[in-house]
């Protein structure tokens, strides 16, 4: 809850503040936008870096490097230098704070795929996420008036400087109280990279069907999301109060709805909540073309149900990947899906800064005015669309089941990373051996093993469809799949 005062007084409206203090133009402030997305490139030394130090160690320095990297912002007011110096010097301390930010996120969250238990994770996180939203709006709340407060009656550089303040005093309060949580025993991850993984979640089926949803997703969501607060400051001249009045009731949502979500997450499944999700938030870029600044009533309808999908899409992104990974080499496959992820965000933000700016300001359809903003609203929905119709195929296809999609990843996993045949749901009767289940399987896997027959299990009946995919997963053993 901590980390939400540190992200409510250091970050987003925060920034966007520091960056119209000192006088940025458009192009500046887009680029302050698309940092965050653009350090996602460092995902995969995220993991290296992981490999060689532990989770544990490099998400406490990190974290604690992205805090204190937006510390020197405290002294611009106070500094005589020319407003370009200073327009780089808060470039140079979001870029750093986005990079580390992103090397303490990727070791926190395998880090955390260990110390919850799978079957946990939903309701840990989801009433984990309740809390910190609370904090966070909360925080963001107060953030928000301070600066309508200092944009009107006294030098806005002094809110920017007490807001700063807070989140630094926040920011060692939070590292304090990570550091409070232990790594379980010997899971420390100082152990070779398994480098050859980070093609690996290209050629699994499962894998490669999530990173496709990854792609269209954030394509279509980037589009318009960069441009909500600008359209709400500038367009529907709502100020930082209500802007963060908005965010504060689409928290309130989250919070009622987020313990729901978590339950719903460990009885049907990761997959099938983000379908359901994306398919609800799809829509709701289309709310934004009715309010103006004479009706701002609508603003609470898409509070209420951006709250409600935004709410489980989020605990549901974050935990599918923690089933499609393999325990041994968690990072690397972390690494590539938020690197996909942040890249096609990072260009999405920049195609559309290149629509609205190709735009008019505000141009007429059938008497009706509208802001060039909402053309981009309009297009981001119907992306939106097309690629939760293309994940309720790739995603839902087949029927399979998110809890034997991880279980499927663990069983076809050794101990060194290695893809082995598919074996979670059978027992193996080999020469000379007693049967075998998964566990053994991978700690007597020395040498290749000659099957003699495979026997189901009476819990187990595969069909056809099953079978084939099985057959796509793991090409490289025919003969042991057609063994029935």
């Amino acid at each position: 809850m901590v980390a939400e005062v540190v992200a409510a007084s250091t970050s987003g409206a925060v920034l966007t503040g520091w960056a119209l203090y000192l006088g940025c133009s458009p192009k500046l402030l887009g680029i302050i936008g698309a940092l965050p997305f653009l350090a996602q490139w460092v995902q995969l030394p995220a993991a290296w870096l992981s490999s060689l130090v532990g989770r544990r160690p490099l998400a406490l320095v990190a974290v604690a490097c992205a805090r204190f990297a937006l510390l020197p912002l405290l002294a611009l007011p106070f500094i005589r230098s020319s407003d370009g110096v200073k327009q780089n010097i808060l470039l140079g301390c979001v870029a750093l704070a986005s990079l580390f930010g992103v090397v303490g996120n990727n070791s926190w969250v395998a880090w955390m795929g260990d110390l919850v238990p799978q079957r946990l994770r939903g309701r840990y996180f989801g009433a984990r996420t309740a809390l910190c939203t609370a904090a966070g709006t909360s925080a963001a709340l107060l953030a928000g008036a301070l600066l309508d407060h200092g944009r009107a009656r006294v030098d806005p550089g002094v809110a920017l400087v007490v807001l700063g303040a807070v989140g630094q005093v926040a920011g060692l309060v939070s590292i304090h109280l990570m550091a409070q949580q232990h790594e379980p025993a010997g899971d420390g991850a100082r152990a070779r990279l398994p480098w050859h993984l980070v093609l690996h979640p290209f050629r699994r089926h499962d894998a490669r069907n999530f990173i496709t949803y990854l792609v269209t997703w954030n394509l279509a969501v980037g589009v318009a999301s960069g441009f909500l607060q600008v359209h709400m400051l500038q367009n529907l001249k709502m100020g930082f109060s209500l802007m963060a009045m908005h965010g504060t009731a689409v928290a309130v949502v989250r919070i009622a709805a987020a313990p729901w979500w978590g339950r719903l997450l460990d009885a049907a499944g990761a997959r099938r909540v983000l379908l359901v999700c994306s398919v609800g938030i799809s829509v709701l870029p289309l709310t934004w073309l009715f309010p103006s600044p004479g009706l701002i009533w609508p603003v609470a309808v898409d509070a209420l149900l951006a709250g409600l999908l935004w709410s489980g899409h989020g605990l549901a992104v974050f935990q599918l990947p923690l089933e499609l990974a393999p325990r041994t080499g968690r990072s690397v496959y972390l690494a590539v899906f938020s690197t996909v992820s942040g890249l096609c965000l990072a260009l999405a933000v920049a195609t559309g800064g290149l629509i609205a700016e190709a735009l008019p300001a505000r141009f007429e359809i059938a008497g009706t005015t509208f802001f060039n903003l909402q053309a981009l609203f309009v297009i981001s929905s119907i992306l939106r669309m097309g690629a939760a119709a293309l994940a309720i195929r790739s995603l839902a296809g087949g029927g399979r089941s998110p809890v034997s999609g991880a279980a499927q990843s663990a069983a076809h996993h050794g101990q060194d990373g290695s893809q082995t045949a598919d074996l979670a749901p059978k027992q193996l009767h080999v020469r000379g051996k007693p049967e075998l289940n998964v566990a053994g399987l991978a700690a007597e896997r020395h040498g290749p093993l000659r099957v003699e027959r495979v026997v189901p299990t009476a819990e187990h009946h595969e069909g056809p469809d099953e079978k084939q995919r099985r057959a796509q997963d793991h090409p490289e053993h025919p003969k042991l799949l057609d063994q029935r």
